[in-house]
């Protein structure tokens, strides 16, 4: 028996049901999109609604739409007159997050943004209550300094994917961009005197960043 996938079976069993839209999006995503595993899927994406609903943030940044799953999931949790701002540099992906932020009724909350992250960024006004960071791993650095000083304090910065598969503790590969990427954001993370941190070791590693 692999203890892990029956562990995840049994998490999933013992959450709330996904979302009709939601699990629409996640088929639709497997079936055409390339890569569909970047989806934060059902447990992941309960986490981010459950953080969000918490804060009950009036803005929120996600670096890296997709195909829009975790900025619905993020949404959920928004006050009442609050927005979500999410930025995709793949302008492919456009039509089909759209088609799902209105099929879950949240069009008129999130404003969606076509683009590199790092010039779009300054052009948005904050102060943001929640960031996620689910972008390219190579520049997460560089969208943290950007993001840092827009978060108000006790704000919250949610960083996907900062194990890597495991590589974060792995014998490097000098041509790994990616990773070395990752290695230098974790690494500064936690050099960095203006935030507090702790790491959520399931999936692909999730960092909550508190600004203090």
């Amino acid at each position: 028996m692999d203890t892990a996938i029956e562990l995840e079976k049994y998490i999933l069993a013992h959450i709330d049901e996904q979302d009709p839209v939601l699990q629409e999006l996640e088929r639709e995503t497997f079936l055409h999109v390339l890569r569909p595993r970047m989806l934060s899927g059902h447990l992941q994406g309960t986490i981010l609604t459950t953080f969000s609903q918490m804060l009950q943030p009036q803005r929120i940044l996600e670096v890296g739409t997709y195909t829009g799953y975790s900025a619905i999931c993020l949404a959920k949790g928004l006050a009442d007159d609050g927005q979500l701002h999410t930025i995709e540099l793949n302008d492919e992906l456009e039509s089909i997050a759209q088609k799902y932020f209105q099929k879950a009724g949240l069009s008129e909350k999130i404003i969606q943004h076509l683009g590199d992250a790092k010039t779009i960024i300054p052009q948005l006004q904050g102060p943001f209550d929640l960031v996620f960071l689910d972008g390219d791993k190579r520049d997460y650095i560089a969208y943290f300094d950007l993001v840092v000083d827009q978060i108000r304090p006790g704000g919250i910065i949610l960083a996907d994917n900062i194990l890597w598969s495991g590589k974060v503790v792995e014998k490097l590969d000098e041509k790994d961009e990616q990773t070395k990427g990752i290695l230098a954001f974790n690494q500064k993370i936690k050099d960095d005197p203006r935030v507090s941190q702790t790491i959520i070791p399931f999936r692909d590693g999730l960092m909550l960043i508190r600004k203090k």
